[in-house]
């Protein structure tokens, strides 16, 4: 039973294989919730699941790219018919591709960046946050409410050398 009044509780963590999203599932697995960790990095099911209580049914994992829709309506769509109901998301997943704006040397422009590598960190770190959010909210409405956690950088206030796109994202 859990002190923080979250048993049963229905919570999806994005990018659950590395760093805070690794231990997010497992903390509020402890705490008594159903739990959703979705990443693209399929060789972490089984951690994970083992973490999240996967023998009683509470734990599940999903390969999902936020940054497909498509992909990212399909996933809670099996939460959904899973458990009934999402009562909490954690929008975790990014990714870094650190790379300059403009490279400048000797007076010339040597580089720029080009626009998949800052597609590529838009397309996960800002608009997997709006795929997910905007699946998710229709059921947290029909069932009376819920909460979104979107997770950030402090280089969106402070700006880090070539993550120009990475910055863009996170504020």
């Amino acid at each position: 039973m859990s002190l923080r009044g979250l048993d049963d509780k229905v919570v999806i963590v994005t990018g659950a294989s590395a760093g805070i999203g690794r231990v997010t599932p497992r903390r509020f697995s402890d705490e008594g919730c159903r739990v959703a960790a979705w990443d693209l990095n399929a060789a972490a099911q089984a951690q994970i699941c083992g973490e999240v209580r996967a023998e009683e049914h509470r734990g599940l994992f999903r390969k999902t790219n936020v940054a497909d829709a498509a992909d990212v309506e399909a996933a809670v769509s099996e939460v959904v018919a899973r458990w009934g109901k999402i009562d909490v998301l954690i929008n975790n997943a990014r990714i870094v591709r650190d790379d300059q704006l403009v490279k400048w040397k000797d007076g010339e422009i040597v580089k720029v960046m080009d626009d998949d590598t800052f597609d590529a960190v838009i397309s996960v770190n800002l608009k997997g946050v709006f795929h997910c959010a905007r699946a998710v909210v229709p059921h947290m409405i029909r069932s009376g409410g819920g909460v979104i956690l979107n997770a950030s950088s402090i280089i969106g206030l402070y700006g880090s050398f070539g993550q120009t796109h990475y910055a863009a994202a996170a504020c």
